[in-house]
């Protein structure tokens, strides 16, 4: 069996929503014991929208009223969205987006992106002639934004069916749905709404729909959606249609061996109330009326029902049980699963029908009609199917053959390593039919062993083939193979005589070494603090995670008090001798600025940094042969302020 979706949820907090008058709309006078056939494809189990006819258009307030105006034309990406089972769950409102009544496939009308859309979907179909006595079910789910607009302005959901031979409008079956302010029953606030405005959500709902005294008519359904009117809110919906089309209750058919018998109303009713067919006696005031043992063949049964208060017809509805059911186990075709994937078995469910499938590994349900299977090794699946009242046992078998890929990924040697040590990385598959590693995503060619030897940094992975068709790929491994970088000599630091200086050492390894480690606080950090009276040579040894290293070195020559100099004369010819005017800082922890003036007075160079120091340029421009003026101030680290002038040559 399968159903109808409509999924439709909206943010605000008042709803005025003729919601449960969808279950509302079956009516009859009698049922017999044969089944319908329902119109191609009205179920959507085709996988397509063959039969249905889709709309585009747009929403708009006119003179006070809503006004959805759509034309026909192909189904719209992201506006009619065929959606097969299993496809996971809706973000606003957790529930699934495929219909949970066993259907395979359901769909999506509208979107959450705003914008004064409007969308619809409709179905027309012929009513066999002498059939009096028909109906539908389909279930809907629900999502919209609720902005508290006005009522004309809001987004909407619209379900109109229409005896098309009459042009009458089937009231008991058709509702206008809108949000307005408070939440109607069965709903629930989305905890995703992504901002201020609610997001009414209404899950999984079945409803039932009454076409007795139709035979011979044309129906049409028609289902509409719409966005709010001024661009900014949306509203959408899930649909799916039963697979059966029916005159008579679930459970009026029953099996001759059966225990019990089972008979269930029609959805979306307040309350039940059976009788037998003298309307004096009550059997019961559930939607499924159990009776045990199964009454005589040809009892006559009526059920009263109430709809939601404002929403649907008060109706009775008869069927007389008979005892000329019969079940067949349908376990599917044969199927084959790569990787575990899940593949389809068995069909689509029956109302009033028990199913188990066994053994009850790799599937997703052994208990539906149709699950998923995923089994690790090949299996053969028996589906016992029965009527709910114990008879009717009928077997089937199903044989899903499988291919597993084993794809772990092995790391022989390291993940990082030097260039210039003795390590190695060595990726190893299982072995299969064919291979393909990757560096990067990019197909590394020639590469088509069970084992590659790493001889570049990169992120690697193998796709694995089998002669039956399956492919897998391997998780990634990242690879670090480096060079050393080379080692430098640092600039001369001044340090003032038992006054600590920060020395600083390039920070690109995994761990750094001071040696010696005389006058240093820490040898074994990037920034020791230095305090000594002597001069002193460092070797900093700069280590990586891949193990390259690196030596640099620092030389420290004490001084006795703090000072600042300036050369007198400088020469920026690019000789790399003596190319920049910059101070030589003693004691000095923080220079604040160092600014250099023509003799007009006018600045021509100013840093807060001792390095590099002065070019000889100005405004990109080289200057001549001249006399300037350079002017400091700095902190010392005795916390003193230290300002000092002076004047230079530049020399070409």
């Amino acid at each position: 069996m399968q159903k109808f979706k409509f999924f439709y949820c909206n943010k605000r907090r008042f709803f005025r929503f003729a919601l449960y008058t969808f279950g509302l709309l079956f009516c009859c006078n009698c049922f017999n014991s044969t089944h319908a056939q329902c119109p191609s494809n009205i179920d959507f189990e085709t996988g397509t929208f063959n039969g249905w006819t889709c709309y585009t258009g747009y929403v708009a307030a006119i003179g006070g009223q809503n006004v959805i105006n759509l034309s026909p034309g192909p189904p719209a990406v992201d506006r009619h969205v065929m959606i097969p089972a299993g496809s996971g769950i809706d973000y606003y409102g957790g529930f699934p987006t495929s219909c949970p009544n066993g259907s395979g496939y359901s769909i999506r009308l509208g979107n959450d992106q705003a914008g004064t859309q409007g969308d619809g979907i409709s179905y027309e179909f012929t009513i066999p002639a002498g059939k009096d006595v028909y109906s539908l079910i389909y279930h809907y789910a629900v999502v919209f934004q609720d902005p508290n607009h006005q009522e004309f302005e809001q987004p909407r959901l619209e379900l109109e069916i229409k005896n098309i031979t009459d042009d009458k409008v089937i009231d008991c079956s058709s509702f206008t749905f809108i949000p307005y302010g408070s939440l109607l029953p069965g709903f629930f606030e989305s905890p995703n709404a992504g901002g201020d405005t609610p997001v009414w959500c209404k899950d999984w709902t079945a409803v039932s729909i009454n076409l007795n005294g139709h035979a011979g008519k044309t129906i049409r359904l028609f289902f509409k959606t719409a966005d709010c009117t001024f661009r900014r809110h949306f509203g959408y919906a899930y649909v799916d249609v039963n697979s059966e089309c029916s005159g008579e209750f679930v459970g009026a058919t029953y099996c001759p061996d059966d225990t019990a018998v089972n008979v269930v109303a029609p959805y979306g009713y307040s309350d039940y109330t059976w009788y037998n067919s003298t309307f004096t006696q009550v059997l019961g005031r559930a939607q499924t009326l159990t009776l045990k043992p199964p009454p005589a063949v040809g009892t006559n049964i009526a059920v009263k029902v109430v709809p939601y208060h404002g929403y649907g017809c008060l109706d009775t509805f008869y069927a007389k049980l008979i005892d000329t059911l019969t079940v067949t186990s349908v376990a599917g075709k044969n199927s084959f699963s790569c990787n575990r994937a899940p593949v389809h078995i068995g069909a689509n469910p029956k109302p009033g029908l028990v199913y188990e499938w066994k053994p009850a590994t790799g599937l997703s349900n052994p208990n539906i009609a149709n699950p998923l299977a995923s089994p690790a090794s090949s299996t053969t699946y028996v589906l016992t199917t029965r009527n709910s009242g114990g008879g009717c046992v009928d077997t089937d078998t199903v044989l899903v053959e499988a291919s597993v890929i084993d794809n772990s990924l092995q790391l022989i040697g390291k993940a990082a390593f030097c260039v210039d040590s003795d390590d190695s990385a060595i990726l190893k598959v299982h072995l299969i039919d064919s291979i393909q590693w990757y560096r990067d995503n990019i197909l590394i060619s020639r590469a088509n062993q069970e084992r590659y030897r790493v001889t570049r940094s990169g992120e690697y992975h193998a796709m694995l083939y089998n002669n039956k068709g399956c492919s897998m790929a391997t998780a990634k491994q990242k690879i670090i193979i480096e060079s050393p970088q080379k080692g430098i000599v640092y600039p001369m630091q001044y340090a003032v005589i038992d006054m600590p200086l920060t020395l600083k050492a390039r920070q690109f390894g995994a761990t750094v070494l001071w040696t010696p480690g005389i006058n240093l606080d820490n040898r074994s950090i990037y920034s020791p603090i230095f305090k000594g009276g002597s001069e002193q040579l460092y070797t900093i040894a700069i280590t990586t995670s891949s193990g390259c290293l690196t030596i640099d070195t620092q030389l420290v020559r004490a001084v006795k008090q703090i000072d600042v100099v300036v050369p007198n004369a400088f020469t920026p010819n690019n000789d790399g001798r003596n190319d920049f005017l910059r101070p030589i800082l003693m004691g000095i922890v923080e220079l604040r600025y160092f600014r250099i003036y023509n003799r007009w007075g006018q600045l021509l160079f100013e840093s807060k940094s001792e390095r590099p120091g002065w070019d000889g340029t100005f405004k990109g421009h080289r200057l001549a042969t001249q006399a300037v003026v350079w002017a400091m101030e700095g902190k010392g680290v005795d916390g003193k302020i230290y300002i000092r002038k002076g004047t230079s040559i530049l020399g070409r």
